[in-house]
């Protein structure tokens, strides 16, 4: 039941009239509590959706009642007037849910520069509201789909309690965050400020890197809220362990949904100086379209490996660094070493590993190939 499982959540998600297809464009998520907290992060992005303007605000108190979100339709470039739906839509919601309108999270995806229809809006929030129910969970999760080929879901037990979790993202899969809006659940008891700090840990191990294409968004939101049901708090801990596993689980599902992708890449970076290192030079080679096709093509093309990291400003030897294609070190030293040939790239997971040698630290940086159908969606999937 994804964003339903933990206690003291209910949600819904409806067609309302957002997407001319008719598919559910509105979605609805709400703490009955009895505790409050949530926490945030949004893209950093300096050119920010109108919902991520608005919603920045309301965090500020670390008390989140609602979270509602559509899809069809980003809301950003959209003027004055786009602000003025969003804050429209949050005292909506309010009025339905006798709650402050600074107690709501907006959220919205979809075209940049496309302005959603207010009347429509509104009159969808009183469809949710109505379809309020304890299972909601899946519906809501169907409603923020935008090229989403499927729904993307978690639930992670906890001894008593547990997270529930719901996003959407296929394509400008980028760190900080990526095309996301995600949204999480738990029944456990943890103040904002606890939430804050698991929040953050979580999404920079697993959001934060992943890099699909290397395009950031305007409107990308991950909040968690927390309505303590459960009555059992977690150490803090233990709590940020389970978001990251429900934050990491998610992003492996955006990253096989990414559009159009036949292969999804894990490049671990070991032997770093420093964990920025790590992850500077493995999303430097997840950005480097000419391996990204490369592995399209399942050619081990280690010099296009070599080229990236050349790219960055991370402690290293050139003339030492090794590297790894599914498990089969095909340089070594910065030279040739197994013969590449041997290395099957047809499988859709693929690992490329490089060493460093120049410290204890690693990381992953997760990506996918670069396809024809990556091109086809995008160039299609306009106004």
């Amino acid at each position: 039941m994804t964003v339903t499982h933990p206690a003291g959540f209910t949600a819904a998600g409806a067609a309302v009239g957002i997407k001319a297809n008719g598919n559910k464009d509105l979605a609805l998520v709400v703490n009955t509590g009895p505790r409050h907290d949530s926490a945030s992060v949004f893209t950093k992005n300096r050119c920010k959706a109108n919902p991520v303007l608005w919603s920045e605000r309301v965090v500020a108190d670390g008390i989140v009642r609602a979270v509602v979100l559509n899809s069809g339709g980003a809301n950003c470039y959209t003027g004055p007037d786009g602000f003025q739906t969003t804050h429209a839509v949050a005292e909506e919601v309010a009025t339905k849910l006798d709650i402050g309108a600074f107690d709501v999270l907006v959220c919205s995806t979809g075209l940049i520069g496309l302005a959603n229809d207010r009347e429509v809006l509104l009159r969808g929030v009183g469809q949710v509201h109505q379809a309020l129910a304890d299972d909601g969970g899946v519906a809501a999760a169907e409603a923020i789909m935008t090229t989403d080929t499927v729904p993307k879901t978690v639930v992670v037990e906890g001894p008593g309690w547990s997270i529930g979790g719901m996003a959407k993202g296929a394509g400008m899969l980028a760190p900080q965050l990526a095309t996301m809006l995600v949204v999480l659940t738990t029944d456990a008891v943890v103040s904002a400020s606890d939430l804050d700090t698991a929040l953050r840990a979580a999404t920079r191990v697993s959001f934060d890197r992943l890099d699909s294409d290397g395009c950031m968004s305007t409107n990308d939101t991950v909040t968690v809220m927390a309505s303590g049901a459960s009555g059992i708090e977690p150490s803090v801990e233990d709590f940020t362990e389970a978001l990251t596993r429900a934050c990491t689980d998610l992003a492996m599902q955006l990253l096989a949904d990414a559009e159009g992708a036949d292969h999804e890449i894990a490049i671990t970076v070991v032997g770093a100086a420093t964990e920025d290192d790590a992850v500077e030079v493995g999303r430097s080679i997840a950005r480097s379209n000419l391996f990204k096709a490369a592995i399209f093509g399942n050619d081990p093309n280690w010099g296009r490996v070599l080229a990236s990291i050349g790219t960055t400003d991370a402690a290293f030897d050139p003339a030492d660094l090794d590297v790894a294609m599914n498990g089969i070190w095909v340089c070594r030293t910065s030279t040739p070493a197994a013969d590449a040939a041997t290395v099957d790239l047809t499988p859709r997971e693929v690992t490329v590993t490089v060493d460093l040698k120049s410290g204890p630290e690693r990381a992953t940086v997760w990506t996918n190939d670069l396809t024809h159908a990556y091109v086809h969606e995008n160039s299609a999937y306009s106004s």
